[in-house]
């Protein structure tokens, strides 16, 4: 099915010629013609399904159909796209610019619509100073935009379409609450599109809430190993937990690797890992949660732009990062879940590419590792490479434990787990 029979507008379908789309991705043939109608959305779709494009075009075109009644000073928010990272938002807002500047627009101006991307980890002012005049679409993090509220610098109150990407992930960072209370200052009468990878009880129950009649859009995530796109290799390798940055190294350059995303599950061990590998002579930059918003935008910068070989990240970095053509990740740390597992490694063979993605075991994670392949439904033989045979026997773990973390549940764990036995905040 073309692009073409989807219902866009000319303009948007130029739009969506001139960025290389070439035939829409399911999510997006189910869930443009719906938003289109003004219908709410429900979308789960898995990593690279190409769903940002499903809510942006939609909302371009609707925005495209009102920009003659809409005086350029008397701009106010018409879309709010509510996103979990920093880095997801600056994705969105990207695209969103990217696809508007083909819409019908006066000569003197680069767009006809102005896009706000909001977040936190750097100076308000500048981002209170962009939201003069009005805006028509707002990209934020729920704190930052409420921080911004509270400054007199936004108002809600004529949205007429909200979008909540990534919504399982904005309730695993704790946004509960600023969400209960920004859908409080958003008019009842709009539109919702709301997607979600997967659906916990609190999940569910916002959307629930949330939606009116909504059109379903369900993308079964597909075993791993038998997918065609995208075009991941898999591989898993034993070895000795102290020795897993040696193997790194040495993978790292037997292969010749010039890009290399490596997951670790915490920012400690990010910091420890990527300093081994300077050490070494390898580039290497950690990437998390901690790092001001300007490290964390050159880190990326520069992994894209192949000035840095490494990045060492945590799952800050396992959704909504886009880069191209990156050929390698790996798992230093296995991940909490088969869910993490499939973001994870859905960093590499994006976009037609081809990808590798390796996963380091130990003695003590292999039980766990088996248990992601079981669910997975992938079966891969766990190698020795030579040098770095593992000598460790796995310990008695005894009753499961709370993730790959440690043998005994950690903070994050303990948090699920309470939310998953209590009744979810109802928001309205």
């Amino acid at each position: 099915m073309p692009f073409t029979s989807l219902g866009l507008s000319p303009a948007l379908l130029r739009a969506v010629a001139a960025s290389s789309y070439t035939t829409p991705t399911p999510i997006q043939i189910a869930a443009i013609p719906a938003a289109l109608q003004g219908r709410d959305v429900l979308g789960s779709a898995q990593t690279g399904s190409g769903k940002t494009a499903a809510f942006v075009l939609p909302i371009l075109q609707a925005l495209e159909g009102s920009m003659p009644s809409r005086a350029r000073a008397q701009r106010v928010v018409q879309a709010l796209i509510l996103v979990p990272t920093r880095e997801l938002a600056a994705q969105v807002g990207e695209t969103i610019r990217s696809l508007a500047q083909h819409l019908p627009h006066p000569p003197h101006l680069a767009s006809a619509l102005k896009v706000t991307i909001v977040f936190g980890g750097v100076s308000i002012n500048p981002q209170m100073l962009g939201l003069r005049g009005g805006t028509d679409i707002v990209v934020a993090t729920p704190g930052r935009l409420l921080d911004l509220i509270d400054h007199n610098a936004v108002e809600l109150g004529n949205v007429k379409t909200l979008v909540l990407d990534e919504a399982d992930r904005l309730f695993d960072l704790g946004f509960a609450d600023e969400l209960k209370r920004i859908l409080t200052l958003l008019p009842t009468a709009r539109q919702n599109l709301f997607f979600s990878a997967t659906f916990p009880p609190a999940v569910e129950q916002l959307a629930n809430t949330l939606l009116h009649d909504p059109v379903r859009v369900v993308i079964p995530r597909e075993p791993l190993g038998s997918l065609g796109e995208p075009d991941i290799t898999q591989r898993a390798i034993a070895v000795d937990a102290p020795r897993r940055t040696q193997l790194l190294r040495h993978l790292i350059e037997q292969h010749a690797w010039q890009r290399v995303l490596v997951f670790v599950a915490t920012k400690h061990a990010a910091e420890i890992v990527a300093e081994k590998l300077r050490k070494a002579r390898i580039n290497a930059e950690p990437f998390h949660g901690e790092l001001s918003q300007g490290k964390r935008t050159q880190v990326l910068a520069d992994f894209k732009a192949s000035r840095l070989k490494v990045v060492v990240a945590t799952d800050v970095a396992s959704r909504g990062l886009d880069i191209a053509e990156l050929p390698v990740v790996v798992n230093f740390d296995l991940p909490r879940s088969e869910v993490d597992y499939v973001h994870r490694i859905g960093r590499t063979g994006r976009a037609g590419e081809t990808g590798l993605a390796l996963s380091f075991v130990s003695a003590a994670t292999e039980a766990h590792f088996y248990l992601i392949q079981k669910r997975q439904r992938i079966d891969l033989i766990l190698e020795h490479i030579e040098a770095f045979e593992p000598t460790e026997v796995a310990p008695d773990r005894g009753p499961a434990g709370g993730g790959i973390k440690g043998h005994r549940p950690n903070k994050k764990d303990k948090l699920r787990a309470a939310a998953a036995l209590t009744q979810p905040i109802p928001l309205t």
